[in-house]
């Protein structure tokens, strides 16, 4: 699908509304736009991981930045799916089929087979891609709660949601990876109480 774009600025928001795929306007403050928000803000932390992924100390494999260009393709050919009321009507949106969620399955589990048995909760932290990639998990569950909710007003393509569970899995496993697949994870430490009054 070819897109073409003639201006930025369109003056066509100005009044708190905005266009869906099928013309319609809907309000800025809608549950739509408000999984399309949270889906362009995952894209955007996708953008950081992938630029922390290849600087100096945080060297990504080829695979792993495939992965990440993949993801951040996949999240716009979402968005164009969520962006037609009711899903898509036309041949030029077409639904993301289930082998995506497959896909996603093999990825978690190549990188899960390197890294060392989790003996707690990990916090998000360690090094600086790994951070990223934790705040992309985070921002993955975001937009799937955002899902959920619109979802219990219309029908959504249902591999949706499956592809936001599984990619908070990648983005957990990739933190890892990058931290040196796990042996520099940051651990919870429970507080001990004190048993003195």
């Amino acid at each position: 699908m070819s897109i073409r774009i003639d201006r930025v600025v369109t003056r066509g928001g100005d009044s708190g509304q905005t266009s869906l795929g099928d013309g319609s306007r809907v309000g800025k403050d809608s549950l739509r736009i408000e999984v399309l928000g949270a889906l362009d803000e995952l894209n955007a932390v996708l953008g950081l991981v992938r630029a922390h992924a290849t600087q100096p100390g945080g060297q990504a494999e080829t695979r792993v930045e495939e992965e990440l260009a993949t993801l951040q393709n996949l999240l716009f050919d979402m968005g164009a799916e969520l962006c037609v009321p009711e899903g898509p009507k036309t041949s030029r949106v077409k639904p993301v089929a289930e082998h995506v969620v497959t896909e996603l399955e093999s990825w978690i589990e190549r990188m899960r087979a390197d890294q060392q048995p989790l003996s707690g909760f990990v916090l998000p932290g360690g090094a600086l891609a790994a951070c990223w990639a934790h705040m992309a998990r985070t921002q993955t569950r975001r937009a799937e709660r955002q899902l959920v909710a619109l979802g219990r007003h219309e029908t959504l393509n249902p591999v949706l949601l499956k592809i936001l569970n599984r990619m908070s899995d990648y983005f957990f496993v990739l933190a890892r990876y990058f931290n040196q697949n796990g042996q520099s994870d940051l651990l919870w430490q429970p507080r001990v109480s004190s048993t003195a009054e």
